[in-house]
């Protein structure tokens, strides 16, 4: 995740650890402040909408996310100490003899015969058929291994649970210090793309998106998009698609531009990047902006008649448009932030793509796994997190404070200074 691959000093560290069909993923984060209001059925709820969304697999309709606070919650409020998660793995009773981690007996392996359907190998089967556009091959050659499934156990997606499960507890604290809100919603899904004239979804959306089988604003795309997915079914294929993640309330001056690992869009696209399927991250309108002359490729700014959001600290100043995202040189410019990403297609489709046995070299398809028609939905919640661990982590290095009440006092008397320089009385 972006807390361990960017910045060498981090506010917020987090790791997580588990496989795909293992007991259980595990998730630490490190650096929260005390005083954080949460509970467990918060994290229950985002992470059933990680799992929800049209186009979803077999997988999702009987896994159950059964979450658990280890540490650093009391009484529903943070202590400050290290916040430990646990998500069981409901599966686990079908897969604890190919997934144990001390020796088995091969008899027992060799009894251990099952298989999620009838296209799948048995689960005791050594997997040497590397899955195009997986981990499968890379893996395998970097780590010296003879069986695929000791990479694609770790690098599924599954992982993403425990993201989630953490960026729930980033959220509500950029919340309840500075206001924050984040969206997501997907602005395109195969063939499909949302209007660029279309209403940008903002906090009050949220339970509307949390709802839709597409998370789309626009009823109109959401029906085509349902649509795309049923004939990507029909034709044994799957979609890929764009996401887009917005973070309202964010006060002028997170991040820096004194050094790369600070710069918050840095930060921002190397956690989205961080994402299985994601392949490419656009900080507000950055294509648009390559396209046009410079003179039209920027937000001005204006003296207003009315104060902006007090969260922002922009006083009297505004501006018309919001081409950089939010985001000038590395910091918040306290405009919505706002970032997008490019989701591959899930690479296991029904159709196999052609591999080879790398076994002895033989032609193959790639072996099947239960999968996704498209996985674009829950990337975008996956996406939220992301953005609110980057985001916390960022408020964080500016406020400093070893509790919530701490850091809303610094965070104040921050706005209050800047907020007091832009209104020019």
């Amino acid at each position: 995740m972006f807390c361990e691959m960017w910045q060498d000093e981090l506010m917020l560290e987090c790791v997580t650890a588990g496989e795909s069909h293992g007991a259980a993923l595990v998730a630490v984060l490190s650096g929260l402040p005390a005083g954080i209001e949460i509970t467990t059925d918060t994290l229950t709820k985002a992470l059933e909408q990680r799992r929800r969304g049209y186009g979803r697999g077999a997988r999702q309709k009987f896994e159950q996310d059964v979450v658990t606070i280890l540490s650093g919650l009391r009484h529903g409020k943070t202590l400050g100490s290290p916040v430990a998660v646990e998500i069981k793995n409901t599966e686990w009773p079908r897969w604890q003899t190919v997934m144990s981690p001390d020796p088995v007996p091969r008899r027992a392996l060799l009894r251990d015969a099952g298989r999620g359907d009838v296209r799948e190998v048995a689960r005791n089967q050594k997997l040497t058929k590397p899955r195009p556009g997986h981990a499968d091959f890379a893996g395998m050659m970097k780590y010296g291994f003879t069986d695929a499934r000791n990479v694609l156990e770790r690098s599924s997606a599954r992982e993403t649970a425990a993201r989630v499960a953490l960026g729930a507890f980033a959220q509500a604290f950029l919340d309840q210090v500075a206001g924050i809100r984040i969206v997501s919603h997907v602005t395109s899904l195969g063939p499909v793309s949302v209007s660029l004239r279309a209403p940008v979804p903002r906090p009050e959306d949220v339970d509307y998106l949390d709802r839709d089988p597409v998370r789309c604003l626009d009823p109109h795309t959401s029906e085509q998009m349902v649509q795309a997915i049923d004939q990507a079914q029909h034709t044994g294929d799957t979609l890929g698609g764009v996401i887009q993640v917005i973070a309202y309330g964010v006060p002028v001056g997170l991040g820096s531009h004194v050094s790369r690992d600070r710069r918050l869009d840095a930060r921002l696209a190397a956690a989205l990047v961080s994402m299985q399927a994601v392949k490419g991250v656009e900080i507000g309108a950055a294509f648009l902006q390559a396209s046009l002359p410079g003179s039209k490729a920027h937000d001005p700014l204006y003296r207003g008649d009315q104060p902006a959001e007090a969260n922002t600290g922009l006083g009297m100043i505004v501006r018309p448009s919001n081409l950089a995202g939010g985001i000038e040189g590395g910091m918040s410019n306290g405009n919505p932030i706002v970032v997008s990403a490019a989701v591959k297609p899930i690479s296991t489709v029904p159709h196999a793509l052609p591999t080879l046995d790398v076994a002895d070299g033989s032609p193959a398809t790639g072996l099947h796994q239960r999968s996704d028609t498209t996985a674009v939905v829950p990337a975008a919640v996956i996406a939220q997190s992301e953005v609110a661990l980057v985001l916390a982590d960022a408020l964080l290095e500016k406020t400093g404070g070893d509790s919530v009440a701490e850091c809303s006092r610094n965070l104040w008397a921050y706005l209050d200074e800047v907020t007091q320089r832009n209104t020019f009385s």
